[in-house]
């Protein structure tokens, strides 16, 4: 076999001693390049969305324990904990996960570690777990990417539920992990406090995925793929993580994150294929949806709310602002961070990427108001100072005055619900590099469904380029948007309007003309001239003081900034 091959064993010594000294982007890299790598560190670093319970061994929470912190517990609590894992071995035995055998000479095998939890209703959990660092790739896995749908792809299905009325019913499926089959040959050790007697040198050979592998969530995505595409849904190429089904009766709109799932539609259909679904998968039955990517929803048939809240009150209590006196706006009209090019305090960078991974979370989730504050401050993540953090903590003594806010969608006809587009840019504000900061907001059901705010990665040699890039940008983002409801079976036949305050980048956009002062723009923002000329879009000049998306370019002064932060539908409950 090719597990005794000379060569074989030569190339897994290699590759794991490859594996194990692998050197990573120092932080500074990924705060410069930005990216998925750079906003994972730190969502990473947020206050967890569960409570942090006072126990013994030192106050740590159960998710930090051991299993010698469990034997150091009294003999009461110790049986209690030996049942959670004999429930968690019982549950992996059942599934077929594992089988013991003897360990091939050539390989080794991959760690493993128990991890706790204590519920809200004090049920006590145990989950055997991968050390998924000690894998080795092209050897231990191969694939790793699993699609999960997007913040703004479940805020989107959200306004349309809320725009047509639509029913909507969740599961959750219960250890989704345990099913999905692998591919390839893995060996696991025994978990400790459980070696089977008399097979001490014994390992486990994993046939399906346990939590902690590499590939696990992939492999349970590829069998949650194949299991509805049996029930009739067809995944969606503009988001992987949304699935329709379509009959005479009507249509059913599937929502999955990893194991959450909500299905939209007929309230008859939609029971009829979440059975289905159900008998295919052990699940529990959430029925109408009231929380969904930690936000919390509320609908009552007309209008659909989104909130955040109680992640907020958490993130609050943990950096001591739940008593702060509250500011009116997330930043200090006119106020730029300054990069900071000292000696880097490595305890203060850890607390301000703790509290900036937190306000991210949040920000991704339903509080688009606080979304240049926060992405600007997160660009001094790599060497912060004490100045960056107050700046960070001021960011939530803004929330801690407006912490019940909530996102909403409104289904009522004759509010111009439809989907319309606002961009704009602050010309030349890096006052380091020159480079100007976009922003643009994506509205429907009178909601905030899509925002962003962001540096340029190019220099603007005017504020008309500047606009004509974000514009740019802006309408792509509105394509795929458009696309997503062309999949959903709800084709747009109007142009989508795009508001801005630069009538030379309207100009530009309309007409195919290379003029002294824009014949140097980079070919890939001229695609914005396509989009007008096959009538995706339509752009419309408004005035700046009229401009919502004014609120992602720039710190405005309490006025303004509130004036837009009702266009987008952020309201007190």
């Amino acid at each position: 076999m090719l597990e005794t091959d000379p060569e074989f064993k030569r190339n897994y010594e290699k590759e794991y001693a490859k594996q194990m000294g692998k050197e990573h982007a120092t932080f500074a890299e990924l705060c410069q390049d930005g990216g998925v790598d750079f906003l994972n560190h730190l969502l990473a670093q947020a206050v967890p969305n569960v409570e942090i319970e006072k126990l013994p061994t030192n106050n740590k929470s159960p998710k930090e324990w051991t299993f010698r912190d469990i034997l150091r517990l009294p003999e009461s609590e110790q049986r209690e904990w030996r049942l959670a894992m004999a429930d968690e071995i019982d549950a992996l035995k059942s599934r077929q996960v594992f089988e013991l055998v003897e360990l091939p000479k050539d390989r080794k095998t991959i760690k493993g570690r128990w991890v706790y939890d204590i519920k809200s209703d004090g049920h006590k959990r145990a989950r055997f777990v991968a050390k998924g660092f000690s894998q080795v790739e092209g050897i231990d896995f191969k694939a790793l990417f699993s699609p999960v749908v997007r913040y703004e792809s479940v805020r989107f299905v959200f306004a349309l539920a809320a725009l047509f009325g639509w029913y909507m019913t969740a599961v959750d499926v219960k250890t989704a992990f345990l099913y999905g089959k692998l591919d390839e040959e893995i060996y696991m050790d025994q978990p400790e406090g459980f070696v089977a007697k008399g097979q001490e040198r014994k390992v486990y050979r994993l046939h399906r995925a346990i939590y902690g592998l590499k590939q696990a969530a992939r492999a349970w995505w590829l069998e949650l793929e194949k299991s509805v595409r049996k029930l009739g849904f067809k995944r969606l190429h503009s988001d992987s993580g949304i699935f329709l089904y379509r009959d005479d009766e009507g249509v059913v709109v599937m929502v999955a994150y990893v194991d959450d799932i909500i299905f939209f539609g007929l309230k008859v259909l939609a029971d009829r294929k979440k059975m289905e679904f159900m008998r295919v998968w052990e699940c529990r039955d959430l029925g109408t949806p009231t929380e969904f990517l930690s936000m919390t929803i509320q609908y009552d048939g007309n209008t659909i709310k989104l909130d955040q809240t109680k992640y907020l009150e958490k993130v609050l209590e943990r950096f001591g602002m739940a008593n702060a006196k509250p500011a009116r706006t997330p930043m200090v009209e006119g106020y730029y961070p300054a990069k900071y090019e000292g000696p880097n305090n490595a305890v203060l960078t850890r607390k301000y990427q703790s509290v900036i991974g937190s306000l991210l979370y949040l920000m991704l989730g339903t509080r688009p108001d606080i979304a240049y504050a926060v992405t600007k401050m997160a660009q001094h993540c790599a060497n912060p100072t004490k100045e960056h953090l107050q700046k960070a903590l001021y960011i939530m003594k803004y929330l801690a005055g407006t912490r019940k806010y909530s996102l909403v969608f409104e289904g009522r006809k004759g509010l111009g619900q439809g989907l319309e587009s606002y961009t704009d840019s602050d010309y030349a504000q890096d006052p380091m590099h020159r480079l100007s900061q976009t922003g643009n907001l994506v509205l429907l059901a009178s909601g905030a469904v899509s925002w962003k705010s962001y540096t340029q990665k190019s220099i603007a040699t005017s504020s008309t380029e500047a606009e004509y890039m974000a514009l740019s940008d802006c309408a792509k983002q509105v394509i795929w948007l458009r696309i997503l409801l062309k999949e959903l079976g709800i084709p747009m036949q109007v142009p989508v309007p795009i508001y801005v305050d630069n009538q030379g980048a309207i100009f530009n956009a309309s007409n195919p003309v290379q003029e002294r002062r824009t014949k140097h723009i980079d070919v890939r923002y001229h695609l914005i001239r396509q989009y007008v000329e096959n009538e995706d879009v339509s752009l419309f000049y408004i005035p700046t003081d009229d401009n919502p998306a004014d609120i992602f370019t720039k710190p405005l002064g309490r006025v303004k900034f509130e004036l837009f932060r009702k266009s987008l539908r952020l309201v007190f409950h």
